[in-house]
């Protein structure tokens, strides 16, 4: 685990895409805030900038750097969360413009899961996190049903967990929108 760790983040560093094991589904990640990489994503994704994709951190603490103003409320939700929660906050900040939405918004999740926590931690900014798939097709649950076209795009692929075939979940999301007011947007 540690040497792909290692070579995920100097990939990154250089511009790079990878594919990952997340604390949900399997994900195409790069610097979140190099707008060449996002670029990539949306390229590998054959998706519309004009979607927005979430990224990863690997504590409550940058919640705070990539965010102008986080709602009281976003603190409780973080700190209660029994299974991967993914909160979409106005007023982003020190990200690739074209990570957000048309509103600013950005969706960030704190990872729990090992590899991805301490891949976060190791690169110490905002990893994107997108399904590895093209747009439009079934996500990937595990390694084994990630497209070759998806893998063959990439320019490094995590080893780690390629061999589990646990099916997990997507994660929950949420809207913090103005005055505390909470817009669920999958359960």
């Amino acid at each position: 685990m540690i040497e792909d760790i290692k070579k995920a983040c100097q990939v990154m560093r250089e511009g790079g895409v990878i594919l990952y094991p997340t604390d949900t589904v399997w994900g195409i990640g790069c610097d979140a805030t190099n707008p060449d990489a996002v670029r990539r994503v949306y390229e590998i994704k054959k998706r519309a900038d004009s979607k927005a994709m979430l990224v990863l951190v690997d504590s409550p603490v940058k919640v705070d750097f990539y965010v102008a103003d986080v709602p009281d409320v976003a603190w409780d939700l973080i700190e209660l969360a029994d299974k991967p929660l993914t909160i979409i906050y106005g007023g982003a900040r020190n990200l690739a413009e074209n990570l957000l939405a048309e509103d600013g918004s950005v969706g960030i999740r704190v990872t729990n899961e090992e590899f991805s926590r301490r891949l976060c931690q190791q690169f110490r900014k905002a990893i994107v996190s997108t399904s590895a798939n093209i747009s439009g097709q079934p996500g990937a649950a595990n390694f084994n049903e990630i497209s070759e076209e998806v893998k063959s795009q990439v320019d490094y692929i995590v080893g780690y967990r390629q061999d589990d075939r646990n099916r997990p979940k997507p994660s929950s999301i949420i809207k913090l929108e103005k005055g505390g007011v909470i817009k669920i947007i999958r359960e």
